[in-house]
Parts: C-alpha cells; structure tokens; sequence
C-alpha cells in the first residue's frame, strides 16, 4: 500500500460524510500518475506554492499603496491568513483540510497590481470585463509553467473560480474559503488601519463589536466558532443570522471608513492612471512585451496578452515599466 493510498483510506474513515474526498475527485483536465506519497489535493497544494504567481504576492498591495511600515498586509500575507482561518473551518467541520487548504493558497493569483485599484482598471480597459477569480483560473490553468498550466483538480479549479460572485463553489471546502476570506480581510485591514492611523479601535461600530467581539482575535475566533456551530449538516457553510447582520456591518464600515476615500487610499488615483496608461501604451507597441507574451498574441489575441501581463506585475514592477517607458532618463555627456 502506498502512503497515498493510506492517506485516501483515512480520509474515507476520519472525514465527515459530507467531506470532499481526493478518491473521489474530477479529475484534471489531463490525466496524470497518481503520486505515490501525495493525495490530489495535496500536490495541488505544493504546485500552487511552488508557482512564480505565488511568490510575487508578497510584492502585492492588500489595502495599502507602499506601506512605510514592515507589518502591513501584502497579497501574500492575506493569501496565508485566509489559509489558516479556513483550515480551522474545514477542521472543526472534519472537512477536507487539504483541499480547502489548496483553494485559499490559490485564490488571489490573479490579482492585480495595487489591490483593487489595479483590478477596477483592468475591469474598465479590458473589453469582456476583467475579475480577479477568472484570472486566477487562468494563471493556474494556462499561464504557469511556460504556459503548460498546473493542471490542477477539477474541485480546486472550481473553488478558485467562486471564491467571489454570485456562483457558489461546488464543495462544502471551497464555500469556506468565501467565508475566510473575508473574516481575513475585514479584520486584519482593521487592523492595518488602526496601524496607519486611519482608524481606532472605539471607531468600531458597537452593535457589531458587541456581538462579534471586541478586538481583532475575538472578532476572528468567534466568527470562526459560529461558523462551525451553524454549518454541521452539511447543507452549507454560514453563520447566524446574527453573525452575518454583524459582519455586514463591520464590511460597510470599513468601505466607509477606509476602502473608499480614506487617507491611505490617495496614492490609488496615482496608480490607477499608471496602469491604464501603461495598458493603453503595450496595446499600441505589442514589440514591448516579453518574448513569452508576445509569441501568445496569434494564439490568444493582443488585449489578453497585454491583460496577463499587466496582471501579474507586481507593484514595484509596474512602477519600473512606468518610469522605464514615460520617464525621461537623464542624458550624460
């Protein structure tokens, strides 16, 4: 018996019956040797650690444009966060920790430069619309691996894609990751912005810091238990109607107070100009593109290529390319 197959096998024993078992997966779009050491999603797991995508998170803006500071969220930061708030859910519930683990690791791949700022450009310039799950897909599926793609399981594919939007995920794991994600990120960007001094602690509505808690471990580690307590029977992942009144709140709050119109956010204008005019700038010199890009363009179109690109900058990346192709550059005799 292979330690893959023992793993499978104490699945099948340990997990709850509503557990999505790697047995009993989709499948990939190519078919693959199972590994022998590793289930499914596990491999799915270390392919999305490995991947050049994941790494350049940690040069990716959460909520803040160029933090002074060392403990400001990046991309990369929340990605691990969501991760561990999920993998709580998916443990208490005796659910697939691995799978779960997978499709918060893998999410935000596609995200832009600049957070959503970079994104609401993207979505503007692009002509069928740009969303940061769809190109999260892409990543994974398609431009990875010198645009072979991880080829990833059907099930971490599909919890990537609905993370956000109307559709649900087809698991009961990949529902948890809509739940951790925002748990990450209404609490630790509370957190960051009491950091900047944006907010204070006592600026938290009371209604909501009454049921939810009244610091950002409580908040998180209430949100958490309540979950699990009203999510057992498998028809779904929730909360209370209580929890989820109070969570709406705190969400509102923070669009208010920070997300929209804030102090930290005035550097967004800056960058949202900078994206589009280097989007608008690649559109008309295709030749400035990486080889890799530009061998795409008779495959997948010029804008797509253009899209990816500018996508999977990072932040200090996009500044370079900017100031490489707008700014003048001192001439010495």
């Amino acid at each position: 018996m292979s330690v893959r197959t023992y793993l499978e096998e104490l699945e099948e024993k340990n997990l709850s019956p509503y557990a999505t078992l790697s047995r009993n997966s989709r499948g990939r779009e190519r078919p693959e040797e199972k590994c022998d050491v590793r289930t499914d999603f596990q491999r799915d797991r270390d392919r999305i650690i490995y991947s050049k995508a994941f790494r350049r998170l940690k040069h990716k803006t959460q909520v803040f444009i160029s933090p002074e500071g060392d403990h400001y969220r990046t991309r990369l930061t929340h990605t691990l966060e969501v991760s561990q708030i999920a993998r709580t859910i998916a443990r208490g519930l005796r659910l697939n920790e691995d799978l779960t683990e997978a499709i918060a690791l893998g999410h935000d791949l596609g995200h832009t430069p600049f957070g959503h700022a970079g994104e609401r450009v993207l979505d503007r310039m692009v002509s069928k619309g740009f969303k940061h799950n769809e190109q999260s897909v892409r990543v994974v599926s398609f431009l990875e691996k010198d645009r072979k793609g991880l080829n990833l399981t059907w099930e971490v594919l599909d919890g990537i894609q609905c993370h956000t939007g109307n559709r649900l995920p087809a698991t009961l794991e990949g529902q948890i990751i809509r739940y951790a994600d925002k748990i990450a990120y209404i609490n630790h960007d509370i957190e960051d912005a009491i950091r900047g001094g944006i907010l204070r602690e006592e600026d938290i509505p009371k209604e909501a810091a009454a049921i939810l808690g009244r610091s950002s471990s409580q908040r998180i580690n209430n949100m958490i238990v309540n979950i699990i307590e009203n999510s057992g029977d498998g028809q779904g992942i929730r909360m209370s109607r209580e929890f989820q009144e109070a969570t709406n709140l705190l969400r509102d709050f923070m669009f208010q107070k920070v997300y929209i119109g804030s102090a930290a956010k005035k550097e967004e204008t800056k960058a949202e100009r900078m994206l589009r005019e280097l989007f608008i700038w690649l559109m008309e010199h295709p030749d400035y593109l990486p080889d890799d890009f530009r061998n795409s363009i008779h495959d997948v179109g010029l804008e797509q290529c253009v899209t990816d690109y500018v996508a999977g900058m990072t932040d200090r990346y996009a500044v370079r390319k900017f100031n490489e192709i707008f700014v003048p550059v001192s001439w010495l005799e």
